[in-house]
């Protein structure tokens, strides 16, 4: 068993889940109207998809690799689709910052709404395929040990970086008007909508 697997995984799994893009806008809008525990879930959900492709690439699934590349227009397409609808539900949602915790079923909803918006997204296990390669991880499957011990650093790190975003955004929660939330969820539902016509213009 070789540690130094875990703290590669983590490192990886942190640096693909910092870009902000419509994963972090929804985790960030999400934190700020319902609380850490939604905002957390939705970045879980994202961490378990990256931890999915992770498996894939770590253990040499083509099979499985073959066939999500194959069907990737349907997935884009769908994940397109998918973040204009999640754009205009957010753009148009009700500003009420809530108060109480949100339901088990909510945090449920909040961490598959990511997660297969994430998994959308199959060009992500050639990422992964291609970072394994260059830090000299060209084939892990061969000590299977090691393989899982990467995709288990790639999913903490993922959820340590969620972990650390919905904590530093629920500092400045009760400070936010209902006013400011209104233009919160109007510029976080644009940029939302863009990122999803921008998906299925590549697609297109």
């Amino acid at each position: 068993m070789d540690l130094t697997f875990f703290v590669k995984g983590m490192i990886l799994g942190f640096s693909v889940a910092a870009p902000v893009g419509p994963i972090g806008v929804l985790c960030i809008r999400k934190t700020l109207q319902y609380g850490r525990l939604s905002g957390f879930f939705s970045g879980l959900g994202a961490a378990a998809a990256d931890t999915f492709y992770g498996i894939i690439a770590a253990f040499g699934l083509t099979f499985i690799s073959g066939f999500l590349l194959a069907g990737q227009f349907w997935l884009r397409l769908f994940g397109g689709a998918f973040l204009v609808y999640l754009g205009l539900k957010t753009f148009y949602s009700k500003t009420e910052v809530t108060q109480t915790q949100v339901s088990h079923k909510t945090l449920l909803g909040d961490f598959v709404s990511t997660f297969f918006l994430t998994v959308t997204n199959p060009m992500t296990v050639v990422a992964y395929l291609a970072v394994f390669a260059g830090l000299g991880l060209a084939d892990p499957s061969e000590n299977y040990l090691n393989a899982f011990i990467l995709v288990l650093g790639v999913f903490l790190g993922s959820a340590l970086w969620w972990f650390i975003l919905s904590e530093g955004i629920t500092l400045f929660r009760h400070r936010i008007s209902q006013d400011t939330m209104t233009w919160i969820n109007r510029t976080a539902g644009s940029i939302i909508i863009v990122f999803g016509l921008l998906a299925l213009y590549s697609t297109l």
